[in-house]
């Protein structure tokens, strides 16, 4: 197997442009509405979305990885780290936990920033906090071994991809870290939002320079190249819908790491920002919705009532899978059956839930619209089409 780093034109990507042009404009298009009605929000739900959005990204670009972290813990870093509050010691969390929460809190606030070496060792020192199965920690590998990635075979495993051996790993990351910052907006050579984004994640996969943390470190590369070309932080949930459709990206990503015309990729990272972009403004909407819902009927609301609508609320836009069942209220607050029928029919006259079916299919549901985001593909003919919900 030939790879893309041994071939004569790397890495000079070519794709067609064209069939990116209405993606490019549509997330252009999307970002200054976003941003427009973020920046009507009160301070305080700013902040909250701030943190939502932060940490969300934190988690999932984590669970990509197959790694679990608690999204408490994973707040209350980034909360400690914008100087919004002291964390009490209990939500202090794991090494990982704090890692990548800072990591977060760098990428929001030195987004515009050249990107350089100094910058990818505190990433990687940030993505690996408490590893101790590593050699190379906060710089690039060294190992004489072959860099791979491989994947369970009927007979033998199967090599996915083979990454330029350690020698060369320092000249590759210069050559890219001068790509990176020349197709800046203010660099010599600027290219379009998305296809920015989505070659610097490739081509930085490719060189796969780290022991381990590749992926985290390369999806915080290409948020930092949509903040830049956006001017300000983008909020987008990326990491969050890459998870969604984590066996596509990793065949995408193999799928273009045997060739260096990108077209493929592009189209599909394009449509996955788009839709990122959807998940995030329904976010801010819920989140609207979700802040006068609960100032309606705080004081209404008992304790156990309250528990169980703020974890029907965790589930965000998307809704409480198959409804609220009595089941499920009593399991989150360890009511009797007579109190949980009491309290849910309380619920239902206050206007907080709505309820559907009957007996045993008894379900009952925000109140508030639900926003499920459309899956969004780009055509072959560029075309941005909406592929029903995501």
């Amino acid at each position: 197997m030939i790879w893309n780093w041994q071939q004569p034109d790397w890495p000079h990507f070519t794709w067609d442009a064209t069939r990116l042009e209405q993606a490019e404009r549509a997330f252009l298009l999307a970002a200054g509405a976003f941003h427009g009605t973020v920046r009507h929000l009160p301070d305080a739900d700013r902040a909250m979305l701030t943190i939502e959005s932060m940490s969300t990204e934190a988690v999932t670009t984590s669970a990509i990885e197959g790694e679990t972290l608690s999204r408490e813990s994973v707040q209350s870093s980034i909360r400690r780290r914008l100087g919004l509050g002291a964390v009490p010691p209990a939500l202090r969390g794991t090494p990982a936990e704090q890692g990548i929460g800072e990591l977060m809190v760098d990428l929001y606030q030195r987004f515009s920033e050249p990107l350089d070496e100094g910058t990818l060792f505190r990433w990687h020192r940030l993505v690996t906090a408490g590893r101790n199965d590593l050699r190379d920690v906060g710089r690039y590998r060294t190992h004489d071994e072959p860099m791979q990635i491989v994947s369970a075979g009927s007979t033998e495993p199967n090599v996915d991809f083979e990454a330029p051996p350690s020698a060369q790993v320092p000249a590759e990351m210069t050559r890219f870290i001068a790509w990176f910052n020349s197709t800046a907006p203010a660099g010599k050579r600027p290219l379009p939002a998305l296809a920015r984004a989505a070659v610097s994640h490739l081509y930085f996969e490719c060189i796969h320079p780290f022991e381990d943390g590749n992926g985290r470190v390369g999806r915080a590369i290409s948020e930092k190249a949509l903040a830049q070309s956006l001017g300000r932080p983008s909020l987008t949930a990326v990491a969050a819908t890459i998870l969604r459709y984590r066996s596509e990206y990793y065949r995408s990503l193999g799928a273009a790491n045997r060739q260096n015309e990108l077209t493929g990729w592009l189209a599909w990272f394009a449509g996955i920002a788009l839709e990122a972009q959807q998940r995030t403004l329904a976010e801010v909407e819920f989140l609207l919705d979700k802040t006068k819902l609960l100032q309606t009927h705080r004081d209404a609301l008992n304790e156990r009532q309250m528990a169980a609508l703020l974890r029907v609320l965790r589930e965000g836009p998307d809704g409480f899978k198959g409804g609220l069942s009595a089941g499920n209220y009593i399991a989150i607050t360890k009511a009797s059956t007579p109190t949980a029928t009491r309290d849910l029919a309380e619920m239902v006259r206050l206007g907080v839930l709505r309820r559907t079916g009957e007996r045993r299919h008894t379900r009952y549901h925000l109140t508030i619209p639900l926003r499920p985001v459309a899956r969004v593909w780009i055509d072959e003919a560029g075309r941005v089409v909406e592929l029903g919900a995501g």
